[in-house]
């Protein structure tokens, strides 16, 4: 099968198309023909060589980790999906990613696609999805009537973010760049703060949680917006227990672990059009077309999510 690889660290320019064996599966997964994924930064962090530490994989290495196809092969101990079915999913963080035709995933994994989804919007949403619902679902207990201020809310996280929260009734303030005021206001932000001219510090106080998508100094000035007895969750770097103490608040800091089932409630809320994905860019399954898709997210100005399309 067709796939770009990375057979050592480095800049885009490791990006190579390369023919590799199509994956055998194991009992407990299906193979998906790939119609589409997106890219996310931990796949040029990986490309990079910066997080080999922690991920010591052996070259050649398939990056990307969102999935949107067709069931072409089940395992003996698979149940619930069937050949020929649409499928989503975050798949597990190893070597043989789907920056190709095919990719065998675990079947707790997977998710039914909505029938009212093209491939390109699955593609864009386990990743950031699943991110966002664990922070403000499972860790930050999101409720009808919280106050929330996601920061980074134009992102592929903060977008979704958003209407997430929006979906359990909360009132939302997001951070973003005044190009993405409309767009925001689309996606149903209550309040608008553009981080080059205003300070969230002074204008926003007594909320319930804040997602962090950020770090460093706007992490630690999130902790001023906060109620006592808030929470603010990050995915970017453990908050200051010291600050937690001082400002009678809580703080939640994980690395993601997919799962078929969360998937399938982002399923739900996509069904019933409350969750939309962003497409912000899309290119052709080519080496060079995998390079441009790269180096677009290292600007970190990237609207929405950034798709491959991997079938026409």
């Amino acid at each position: 099968m067709k796939a770009i690889v990375i057979e050592e660290y480095g800049s885009a320019d490791q990006l190579v198309e390369r023919e590799v064996p199509t994956p055998e599966i194991k009992d407990n997964q299906v193979l998906v023909e790939l119609h589409a994924t997106s890219i996310n930064p931990v796949d040029w962090k990986v490309r990079e060589g910066y997080l080999k530490d922690n991920l010591p994989f052996q070259f050649p290495v398939i990056l990307g980790w969102d999935a949107a196809g067709i069931i072409k092969e089940v395992g003996e101990a698979v149940t619930g999906f069937s050949v020929g079915d649409n499928v989503f999913a975050r798949p597990a963080t190893n070597a043989f990613g789907t920056y190709a035709e095919y990719t065998a995933i675990d079947s707790n994994l997977l998710a039914h696609m909505p029938e009212n989804v093209s491939f390109a919007e699955a593609a864009s949403i386990p990743l950031v999805g699943e991110t966002a619902w664990t922070a403000l679902v499972e860790i930050a207990k999101i409720k009808e009537g919280d106050k929330v201020l996601i920061h980074a809310g134009a992102g592929g996280v903060g977008s979704l973010a958003i209407q997430i929260a929006k979906s359990f009734g909360a009132t939302v303030a997001a951070t973003a760049s005044s190009d993405n005021d409309d767009y925001l206001n689309d996606l149903g932000v209550d309040v608008f703060i553009d981080y080059k001219k205003q300070d969230f510090e002074s204008e926003l106080n007594d909320y319930d949680i804040v997602f962090d998508t950020m770090g460093g100094e706007i992490q630690e000035k999130s902790f001023n917006v906060l109620k006592k007895g808030g929470i603010i969750v990050s995915i970017t770097n453990p908050p200051s227990e010291e600050l937690a103490k001082t400002n009678e608040v809580k703080t939640g800091y994980f690395f993601l672990e997919p799962d078929g089932k969360r998937l399938a409630k982002l399923g739900e809320l996509m069904k019933n059009n409350q969750l939309k994905a962003t497409i912000g860019s899309q290119f052709p399954f080519t080496e060079n077309g995998m390079r441009e898709a790269h180096r677009l997210s290292e600007t970190h100005h990237a609207k929405g999510k950034i798709v491959i399309n991997i079938k026409s």
